[in-house]
């Protein structure tokens, strides 16, 4: 048996000055923070994840679960599919199938159902990918930062615009 989850990776721009610009050399993952949310079992850091209802698709599973665990809302980036991991639950036993979206967060809850027994945290990418308990998500992580950077190959300074990274002009 297996069972299919969809994940997200909630991104956000860092919150800056938007009519200014980054340094040269940086890099447009640079410029993002990452949520991680704490297991209800251990303190452990991850990203929301959930099951997969019949009458919903994965983007909207994965939707749902983001904010039902990490109380943030946003846009699943469907076109930027980072692919799926199979990978044990240690106290079922069972495989899951994850499929990962990257999801840009454009609201940040003050409540949502799982806060009494979730701890949410901002991190920037090295962070994120050193507090990752699973390898699999620091994997993911890596194919968004690679889609990120080739989004913006060939370009040195950024700034922002409405939680979005652009080129400076």
């Amino acid at each position: 048996m297996i069972i299919v989850v969809g994940r997200c990776i909630p991104y956000r721009s860092k919150k800056r000055d938007p009519s200014s610009c980054v340094q040269q050399g940086s890099t447009p993952i640079d410029d993002l923070e990452f949520l991680l949310i704490s297991s209800q079992k251990n303190p452990r850091m991850m990203f929301p994840k959930g099951g997969w209802e019949i009458d919903e698709s994965l983007e909207e599973a994965a939707s749902r679960e983001t904010f039902e665990e990490a109380g943030v809302v946003g846009e699943v980036e469907v076109q930027e599919y980072l692919g799926t991991w199979s990978f044990k639950s240690k106290s079922q036993g069972i495989f899951h199938e994850g499929h990962m979206f990257p999801l840009r967060v454009t609201e940040e809850l003050d409540d949502w159902p799982e806060k009494s027994v979730r701890r949410r945290l901002w991190v920037k990418f090295s962070e994120a990918r050193e507090l990752c308990w699973h390898p699999w998500m620091k994997e993911a992580l890596d194919v968004f930062a690679s889609k990120v950077s080739k989004r913006k190959e060939g370009t040195q300074i950024y700034h922002f615009k409405e939680n979005t990274v652009v080129c400076c002009s």
